[in-house]
């Protein structure tokens, strides 16, 4: 039983039609939409971070229609009583339930989006049919099955003005360099029209307020510590994932509709000072599988001949080609390839001492094949 509830009316698909619940865009003018006191747990319906886009019937043509302005629909903000700035507040997570409506998720490939978007130009989507928490399978990847681990991939506290200001200022600094930044854009903003929608955060990249971190530790269990910018709080919350690889790799995991439980702490001062300016949690102390067998690739800087010095995004990419060519390999297509490392490979920083090739190796569990990764071992071994 919770103390209170923000429960969603599904048949209204997107967050434009249910606007009194959520948001898209982070603004220190977002209006709460329920007050809680510390200690209090809240039942949250939170949509999926396409805001209702992917469906079950729809075909990889269709993704052309999907516009990622609406990203991510968020539910709140949640005003806990008595966080004031210069606080730290704790999101516990108690509970998430994957997808209550109809066991569905999806992961997509969407040009120009994910880590290997300069090599990847065509559209795949692959559907999910969710079994309970214990696992997913999807027909456009015969042969797996993806263990669950829920977790919410987004959450957030609403910014001050000056916080805004300065990321605004920043993230136009690095466009203004040639790099891709989500800059405030009213097109498709909740709440709409005004200053919120013209002077709101987008809510793509994480920041110092958390945001969209999707880290798959932030699983029931967990907690979330954010420093508090304005009286409040105004905890979000949203993005839920059915599963993950660490890294993301193709830009989406099995991205899924959820029901969490949640609950607030306040830990006074604690979030002065800029002593702890970063968002930080604490995992679940539920206990996991036993180790799992894996297949793992090592990737290095290095590139069409040339040595690059601790370039640890470089090697995560040769990690993530590498592993997207042995799945070739063993028979899958490179799209195919992309989402499953998306969604169950882990991007792990090996080393960063051994100069000057830093190592980050992409670890797939060989358990998510129903084979058991026979499959997969052939093609490494060349049988």
């Amino acid at each position: 039983m919770s103390d209170h509830e923000i429960r969603m009316d599904w048949s209204q698909t997107r967050l434009r039609d249910d606007p009194h619940k959520g948001h898209n865009r982070w603004h220190e003018d977002v209006a709460p939409v329920l007050e809680v006191d510390p200690g209090d747990t809240v039942l949250v319906d939170t949509r999926d971070g396409f805001d209702g886009q992917l469906t079950r019937g729809m075909s990889a043509g269709d993704l052309a229609k999907v516009s990622f302005l609406p990203n991510h629909a968020m539910t709140g903000p949640i005003f806990v009583r008595g966080a004031v700035p210069g606080d730290l507040v704790e999101i516990q997570v108690e509970d998430i339930e994957p997808d209550p409506v109809e066991s569905y998720g999806a992961t997509v490939i969407a040009p120009g989006f994910g880590l290997l978007s300069d090599l990847f130009d065509e559209a795949f989507i692959a559907h999910w049919d969710l079994h309970g928490r214990d696992y997913a399978e999807s027909e456009q990847l015969p042969g797996v099955r993806i263990p669950g681990r829920p977790f919410a991939g987004l959450v957030g506290v609403a910014p001050d003005k000056a916080f805004r200001e300065a990321v605004t200022s920043r993230e136009a600094a690095l466009a203004a360099t040639g790099v891709e930044v989500a800059q405030p854009d009213p097109r498709e903003a909740v709440p709409p029209g005004g200053r919120m929608a013209t002077e709101g955060l987008r809510t793509i990249p994480p920041r110092e307020n958390g945001g969209n971190m999707d880290i798959k530790q932030v699983e029931a269990g967990s907690s979330v510590f954010l420093p508090v910018y304005r009286e409040g709080a105004l905890v979000s919350v949203g993005d839920g994932h059915f599963a993950q690889g660490d890294g993301e790799s193709c830009g989406t995991a099995i991205e899924i509709r959820a029901r969490m439980r949640l609950r607030f702490q306040i830990h006074r001062g604690a979030g002065g000072g800029g002593a702890l300016p970063w968002p930080m949690f604490l995992t679940s102390d539920t206990p996991r599988p036993a180790p799992r067998r894996s297949i793992g690739v090592l990737g290095l800087p290095v590139e069409a001949g040339v040595n690059y010095n601790r370039d640890l995004t470089l090697s995560t990419r040769q990690a993530l080609i590498s592993l997207v060519g042995l799945l070739s390999r063993a028979g899958f297509s490179r799209e195919q390839a992309y989402v499953l490392a998306s969604v169950a490979a882990d991007l792990h920083v090996s080393q960063v001492v051994d100069l000057p090739n830093a190592g980050v190796s992409a670890i797939l569990p060989l358990d998510i094949f129903l084979d058991g990764g026979e499959r997969v071992l052939s093609a490494l071994r060349g049988s």
